[in-house]
């Protein structure tokens, strides 16, 4: 160790779960300062690593950590709290000694069960890697303990309706339970609004990535810059993605289940354990599910980046495929084009129009033939099948038994044989529910068509297009003649609803009344 007026401290501190007061960053700090006051030595640095597992991570591999030690000159002691905030394995602390003897560091774990343990590592005895060796085994033992009576702490704390910590499900935030102690989750009205209004979106055909650009253009905050705020934390700016809004409007936690590794958390007749209130209906939860699922077929995928108006709506006469968006003429001219090939497919003769000339046409021809129309939903009421909890439940009985033999011990066997009949006693209370048929819908907006598209921008008004079954068919150019300056109506056609079935009927109807 390279000899000092004063010695240099660097102080370690590392959490796994930023909900673990137990050991906080602060007392860890007061700790390791306590640590250099007695040994006479200045602190030079903290190498706090937050959110950060020993058991994933070696020492060398954590942020902060990991880069004070690959610069050893600036320091002559490293101070932990505890050794299993060090390391959590034998190797690691193999790993840890080898580079302390090599750069003649002393190490120090300020606290464990026989007091402070303070190692030089420049001893040419070695008594320091042999004591080392039996506590990292030891910590390694005791890690594994720690697993298990976490595991173990927070199923007991769930089964009895408790919140366990963490970062409450969007939606939700802990408040202490009423007569009892421990937390529970109740409904977080400002995350319900922001909720509901996804659910919404998603509901009226919005892609989870424009509900996403939306909740960034209106300054919402993720569920982990909410929960911050919660917390009088500041914010880390981050945003939502399609990914996240997915995640959040299909998650079980909705319904008030507690959820373990994204499986609802069961109780001994293995129903859903409940952290709270549902904060929506299992009907408006299970329409959003298939809502979200008619959004990824490939026929129904919305463009992230496209301003095309006429998106899904334009289509070339010749081929009946989409028209597309492109620059032509060097750039100097954007059209909508048939674009076949690109596609894989041929097309014996291509449609292409001005962009700008169709929008303008297309937009005439809906306000005015559909602008007075009341807009109507079609709601769907999923209703209610067992048949996915089931499989889900029977599933996770299939892995269950699986895993009979692992248990050697009578305690063990009893443990893995209430777990099975909790599983199978709700498989056979699922399998005697009736399903409950699917039904739709249709209800009023109290708006028409011209409203909404006044108040929507280019995405909403493609959306309404398209669910009004907006179509626009586009002919080939007869000839190349002269310079056009204008629309050749002769060249499209426009009609609203879908091909055919009762909504072409109904829609027709409605057209005859407004003509007579």
């Amino acid at each position: 160790m390279t000899t000092h007026a004063q010695l240099r401290a660097l102080i370690a501190v590392r959490l796994s779960d930023m909900t673990d007061v137990t050991t906080s960053p602060l007392r860890q700090r007061e700790s390791g300062e306590g640590q250099a006051t007695r040994i006479g030595a200045r602190v030079v640095g903290y190498a706090t690593d937050l959110d950060v597992s020993a058991t994933k991570t070696t020492p060398f591999e954590r942020p902060e950590l990991g880069d004070w030690l690959r610069r050893p000159d600036e320091y002559d002691v490293i101070i932990w709290w505890r050794l299993d905030r060090a390391v959590r394995s034998l190797a690691d602390m193999e790993d840890l000694a080898r580079w302390a003897k090599e750069h003649r560091k002393r190490i120090i774990f300020a606290e464990g069960a026989g007091g402070t343990l303070d190692l030089d590592m420049s001893s040419a005895l070695g008594v320091g890697d042999i004591i080392v060796r039996l506590l990292a085994w030891a910590a390694q033992m005791e890690a594994q303990a720690i697993a298990e009576r976490v595991s173990g702490a927070r199923a007991t704390l769930r089964a009895q309706g408790r919140w366990a910590g963490g970062i409450p499900p969007y939606g939700y935030r802990p408040i202490p339970r009423d007569g009892a102690p421990g937390l529970t989750l109740a409904p977080d009205p400002s995350a319900l609004t922001v909720l509901e209004q996804m659910m919404t979106d998603i509901l009226d055909g919005a892609q989870p990535h424009t509900v996403a650009m939306e909740l960034n253009e209106a300054g919402v905050l993720t569920p982990r810059d909410h929960d911050d705020v919660k917390r009088g934390k500041e914010p880390r700016g981050r945003t939502w993605v399609g990914t996240t809004v997915k995640s959040v409007v299909t998650s079980p936690t909705l319904l008030g289940y507690h959820v373990h590794q994204g499986k609802p958390v069961r109780d001994g007749k293995g129903r859903p354990v409940l952290a709270g209130p549902p904060v929506v209906e299992r009907d408006q939860y299970e329409r959003v599910k298939a809502a979200l699922q008619e959004l990824a077929a490939p026929e129904r995928r919305e463009r992230k980046d496209t301003n095309a108006l006429l998106l899904g709506v334009a289509h070339c006469a010749t081929c009946d495929g989409r028209m597309y968006m492109y620059s032509a003429n060097s750039g100097k001219t954007i059209v909508y084009g048939c674009r076949a090939l690109a596609r894989g497919r041929k097309c014996a003769a291509k449609a292409s129009i001005r962009a700008d000339w169709l929008e303008e046409w297309t937009v005439e021809q809906f306000l005015t033939r559909v602008g007075p129309w009341p807009v109507t939903r079609v709601v769907r009421h999923a209703g209610y099948d067992p048949g996915p909890e089931l499989a889900e439940v029977t599933a996770e009985l299939r892995a269950h038994m699986g895993e009979r033999a692992r248990f050697k011990s009578a305690a063990g066997r009893q443990m893995w044989q209430e777990t099975a009949d909790a599983l199978e006693s709700r498989a056979a209370e699922l399998e005697a529910t009736p399903a409950v048929e699917a039904r739709e819908e249709t209800v009023k907006t109290g708006k028409t068509y011209r409203q909404l598209w006044d108040a929507a921008d280019t995405a909403g008004r493609r959306r309404l297009l398209i669910d009004a079954g907006a179509r626009v068919t586009v002919r080939p150019a007869g000839g190349r003649g002269g310079r056009v300056m204008k629309l050749d109506v002769s060249r499209v056609d426009f009609r609203v609803g879908s091909h055919d079935g009762p909504e072409t009927e109904a829609l027709d109807a409605i057209e005859r009344e407004e003509l007579e």
